[in-house]
């Protein structure tokens, strides 16, 4: 008898939203790692997502893995649903394999699903480099804050929107406040808390302007 058989609308819905952070996943730690994620709703077929299955033949539809139902009978027995295990494994030819499965829970801190990541450390190391250091596409750098705060990210996001658009001859001196808030508005920046004040005061006008802007903006979005 399965057990975890019966999963809500809400445990479905946390599955489904594993399946496309999984290939963001992939795309960024490359071809050397074979991804599955199983449901356990049915353990006949539990296997509802598999990136790089060629390791293993492995497609959507696979049963649940004998180590894995282990790994089951181990969370029951200690109580603890969210205890992961990472091991050494090894293939069907004897390739060896650093393996994770983590638990995954979902209504009412039920198990409802299992995340297995393989990585095949017989992959060449030429492979692995490449897979590390590609950049796909037409792709720029991109220079990301680490801000430590929230006012460290508004006020350096405001001195980068600052530095654009006094770098740029064509926008008059009367409009550059607007075309700062404007750039920082389609950041996102006015979702954070104070931004409006801070904002307003770096720029050496009122909140009550930073929001005709802003207003302005919104209803060009409608």
């Amino acid at each position: 008898m399965n057990e975890y058989a019966k999963l809500t609308l809400v445990d479905h819905t946390i599955l489904e939203s594993y399946k496309s952070m999984l290939d963001g996943l992939s795309d960024f730690i490359g071809p050397g790692y074979e991804i599955v994620l199983h449901s356990l709703e049915n353990l006949d077929r539990s296997a509802i997502k598999v990136i790089n299955g060629h390791y293993t033949g492995r497609k959507e539809g696979a049963p649940i893995t004998d180590l894995a139902l282990d790994m089951l009978s181990m969370i029951k027995k200690s109580g603890d649903n969210h205890k992961s295990m990472t091991y050494i494994n090894r293939g069907k030819s004897g390739m060896p394999i650093r393996s994770t499965t983590i638990p995954i829970c979902g209504s009412k801190d039920k198990l409802i699903g299992l995340l297995c990541i393989n990585f095949y450390m017989d992959l060449p190391l030429s492979t692995y480099l490449d897979s590390m250091f590609k950049v796909t596409g037409d792709q720029k750098d991109i220079v990301e804050t680490f801000a430590s705060n929230t006012d460290e990210l508004i006020l350096s996001t405001l001195e980068a929107a600052r530095a654009e658009v006094f770098n740029d001859s064509q926008i008059l001196s009367a409009n550059k406040n607007k075309e700062i808030i404007t750039i920082l508005f389609h950041k996102n920046i006015f979702n954070l808390k104070d931004a409006v004040v801070k904002v307003g005061e770096g720029l050496g006008i009122s909140k009550n302007t930073v929001y005709l802007h802003l207003r302005n903006l919104q209803d060009q979005d409608k």
